[in-house]
């Protein structure tokens, strides 16, 4: 069953909803019982992604910095490497004296163009009701 839903879900999706139908299992002693939690885990696996954002509230709240801090940690790495072509390289190459600084605009562009058109999908799915 694993690897039906590892290839369905991805793994990260498919071993929690694997954990919770072993939870199932374990906890359940008649027929009608163990109907209803299959019926409760086909529900989750129909929606992984309401399962991992339990997991990352969850992964949040812990006390250990490797667990909680690795999507901030990952968000200042992404900032920082930003910053540095847009930013600070220009800047430096203004300060040394160079020609004028060499802007990465088709970069950024590109980069904006994507963020938008996130944006954009985004709000597409929230007019037509397929999110909330």
């Amino acid at each position: 069953m694993m690897g039906f839903f590892s290839k369905l879900l991805g793994t990260a999706a498919a071993q929690p909803i694997d954990a919770i139908g072993n939870v199932i299992d374990a906890v359940t002693t008649s027929d009608e019982e163990r109907l209803q939690g299959q019926a409760v885990l086909e529900k989750i696996r129909q929606h992984p992604h309401i399962l991992q954002a339990e997991i990352s509230k969850i992964e949040a709240q812990h006390r250990s910095l490797l667990v909680a801090g690795w999507r901030p940690a990952i968000g200042w790495v992404c900032a920082a490497g930003l910053s540095f072509p847009f930013l600070f390289n220009p800047i430096l190459q203004w300060l040394t004296g160079k020609a004028g600084p060499d802007l990465p605009t088709e970069d950024l562009t590109s980069l904006v163009l994507a963020l938008l058109g996130l944006g954009g999908f985004r709000t597409v799915e929230i007019l037509q009701g397929r999110k909330k």
